[in-house]
């Protein structure tokens, strides 16, 4: 892909140090990859007003990266400088998939590979992926080897559960660091549980006891919404740091912690964010070029409408029209008809 930056890595205080994460001033604050959400319209927004430590895509496919759809893909791992460190995250199930995809992914120019784990979703556990390679240790460490293997210098990383019907985090986590990953972030939930109970951050410190004298780090997940949150967290569970997801939805400040943003402001960067995507994804001349016309669905920005427009008179209403609108000029017409 043509578009796909591909100029030397993130420059650290130490340049010949390819290992990114080492350099990091702990804790270490990450925005979680949200499939359909952190695209690089939105990271590009919030890397201009409150950039995280590090930066992941959305996952993308092993098996579709080496197959005929591999361009429609390559679009999932477009990126810019401003978004720097920035990981690739994939997903799979088979081993020289994920060797290939590294070296996809090394010559993209990314700084890290993260492996996902941990996702819950039916349709991708039936691929034998992501969450159900917490059923199949031995697979899961044959494919952090080959990925390892394949990525050359970049830090290869996990993203996983505590379990998938019931927690085994001990277990699963021993056979997880027997693979030595540079780091492995633990969502705090097992797959059966998804999102509908409270993360049990409680449980923190047996991985994080596990990992001392290992050279891997550990960080958490899961029902953070602020920075100082995440840090009140790190202290008292000792993990390197902590990963962002849902608190960031409406708010592209929230690693900076800036707070007096007016609703204006909110509108207003609500409007750049949509153009920004427009212009991205959608049947552009920048897409084309970029993506060979390869465009994603317009409603993917209705989501973060109902992130923006929320806890002021008249939100309903504004709300409801956002929904139902077709473009970026449509939504800039109904917030500047709004803002009067």
């Amino acid at each position: 892909m043509k578009s796909v930056v591909k100029e030397p890595l993130f420059i650290y205080t130490d340049p010949d140090m390819a290992n990114f994460w080492l350099q990091l001033k702990k804790p270490i604050m990450i925005l979680a990859p949200m499939a359909d959400v952190t695209d690089s319209a939105f990271r590009q927004i919030i890397a201009k007003y409150g950039k995280p430590d590090v930066f992941f895509t959305e996952f993308v496919s092993c098996d579709g990266l080496q197959s005929v759809g591999r361009q429609k893909l390559l679009r999932d791992l477009y990126f810019t400088p401003s978004e720097r460190p920035i990981v690739a995250q994939i997903f799979g199930s088979r081993p020289e998939n994920f060797y290939k995809t590294a070296e996809l992914v090394r010559e993209l120019g990314f700084d890290g590979i993260d492996i996902n784990m941990g996702c819950p979703e039916k349709n991708v556990v039936k691929q034998g992926a992501c969450s159900d390679l917490i059923r199949h240790p031995e697979l899961a460490k044959e494919i952090i080897q080959a990925t390892k293997d394949g990525a050359g210098d970049l830090p290869v990383t996990v993203k996983t559960r505590i379990g998938f019907n019931a927690s085994n985090l001990e277990e699963w986590c021993g056979h997880l660091l027997e693979a030595r990953p540079t780091a492995i972030t633990f969502h705090w939930r097992t797959r059966k549980e998804m999102s509908k109970v409270p993360a049990k951050w409680d449980l923190a410190p047996i991985p994080v006891g596990m990992a001392k004298n290992t050279g891997v780090m550990i960080f958490g997940n899961g029902d953070v919404q602020t920075v100082a949150e995440a840090r009140e967290k790190a202290v008292r569970y000792g993990v390197d740091g902590v990963m962002i997801g849902r608190g960031i939805f409406g708010n592209p400040w929230l690693f900076s912690e800036k707070t007096d943003m007016t609703l204006e402001d909110k509108l207003q960067v609500m409007v750049e964010h949509t153009k920004l995507f427009e212009d991205l994804y959608g049947q552009t001349e920048t897409n084309k070029k970029l993506f060979d016309g390869h465009t994603k669905n317009f409603s993917i920005m209705k989501k973060h409408y109902k992130a923006y427009v929320k806890g002021f008179d008249g939100a309903s209403e504004v709300r409801e029209r956002l929904m139902a609108a077709e473009d970026a000029a449509e939504v800039e017409r109904i917030v500047k008809e709004f803002l009067g």
